[in-house]
């Protein structure tokens, strides 16, 4: 769909954000609930219950490097439609596998298609946002996978203590019909056949878009200290006694990213991505400093704030300058290599802070995810640095 006026809140573009915020709640959902279903209902150790996450992030990490010419050979609309499909398809499935290793194969098989269809909805969102307000609209869109980081554990966690875990799953396969519903109604700008024969045969630029790369790695880093977030706040809280407020301490995060998110956006289109990006990773350090050092629910959620506040600004604002950094055209590829060091960077924090954890503790582990943060800055000053200094040298021969 063109750009034919300043409005980002188009009938399409809301459907392609309730249609991620589907995909992301039942993603979460599983992420959070799956661990508990292979030791209770299928008796397996805690070393399998972690495997069903790392299986579901292997594929998709190998899968992430070829979205972007997958999306390019069948255009964004049946990508979208397909992946949508397979993913919800790939939901309903768990309601029928009782044995850890089909479970396993299923994980891997839901992998796919759920970074396909997160890297194509991501490419069609920035196609529809004007360019001037790309930054504000994209931080809109990342709202509802922040959104889902919160639901989904929450409505997961809730519903099981009354509904069998099949019905979850169910419940969970109805909504990606919802979602499949709604992308007949997202209207995209390329199809497959506008495509040139040169871009039908697989190269090394197929797999990512180098341009992105300095702000991807920022991601890199940015991920690995939110892992500890995701992966280990609820284990945590319990240890320090306060397993009672942690679902608090996420309707805190929440509340902080929804009230900050309309200024943070226009921000960043106003005023640059400097403007937003370097205070949010002071916050998000100090968030993290915080939580170290919890002993109480006052402390909890006050690091739940802070985070939400730091942590909430930076992803939308690293996703629009890896969008930016390359041709319209180059879209989903920019987002797929966004995604592959994101993705990597969650995998890489699971097992590395989780092994600082188990030998030094959570304070350690936090106080560690702190100090990456703050050498997050120092890295992203380089990566800033030298994207001025390259458009700066744009801006000359165009005036040559």
């Amino acid at each position: 769909m063109k750009e034919t006026s300043n409005s980002i809140w188009t009938k399409p573009f809301l459907m392609a954000l309730s249609n991620n915020f589907f995909v992301f709640l039942v993603f979460y959902s599983l992420l959070t609930v799956l661990p508990v279903y292979v030791m209770a209902e299928l008796q397996g150790s805690e070393a399998q219950a972690g495997l069903v996450t790392t299986m579901f992030l292997l594929s998709a990490i190998i899968v992430r490097p070829f979205s972007g010419k997958i999306i390019d050979r069948l255009g964004k609309k049946k990508t979208l439609m397909i992946s949508v499909f397979l993913f919800g398809a790939s939901s309903f499935f768990y309601f029928l596998i009782s044995d850890f290793y089909l479970l396993m194969a299923l994980r891997f098989f839901h992998g796919i298609w759920f970074s396909i269809a997160s890297t194509v909805l991501v490419a069609i969102a920035a196609n529809m946002i004007p360019d001037h307000r790309k930054g504000e609209g994209l931080g809109y869109f990342a709202m509802s996978m922040n959104l889902a980081v919160v639901a989904g554990p929450f409505l997961s966690l809730a519903l099981v203590q009354f509904i069998p875990y099949s019905a979850l799953f169910i419940l969970l396969a109805g909504m990606m019909v919802i979602s499949f519903i709604l992308t007949f109604g997202i209207q995209t700008e390329e199809t497959a056949a506008s495509l040139p024969e040169s871009a039908k045969r697989l190269t090394v630029k197929d797999l990512i878009e180098v341009r992105a790369v300095p702000i991807a790695s920022v991601g890199f880093l940015t991920a690995f200290a939110y892992s500890g977030i995701m992966s280990f706040i609820s284990v945590y809280a319990k240890s320090v006694g306060l397993f009672q407020s942690v679902s608090l301490f996420f309707v805190v995060f929440a509340a902080a990213m929804l009230l900050s998110r309309p200024y943070t956006g226009r921000l960043f289109d106003q005023k640059g991505p400097d403007s937003v990006i370097y205070p949010s990773l002071f916050i998000f350090a100090g968030g993290l400093i915080i939580l170290s050092v919890t002993h109480s629910t006052v402390l909890l959620l006050s690091a739940g704030a802070l985070i939400g506040l730091g942590y909430g600004a930076l992803l939308p604002s690293y996703q629009t300058m890896a969008i930016q950094s390359a041709s319209r055209e180059r879209t989903s590829h920019s987002t797929a290599t966004f995604f592959i060091f994101y993705d990597f960077g969650i995998a890489a924090g699971s097992v590395i802070l989780g092994m600082i954890s188990a030998g030094f503790g959570f304070t350690s582990l936090y106080l560690i995810s702190s100090l990456v943060v703050l050498v997050t800055i120092f890295i992203y000053k380089f990566v800033s640095g030298h994207s001025h200094k390259n458009e700066s040298r744009n801006v000359e021969v165009v005036e040559q």
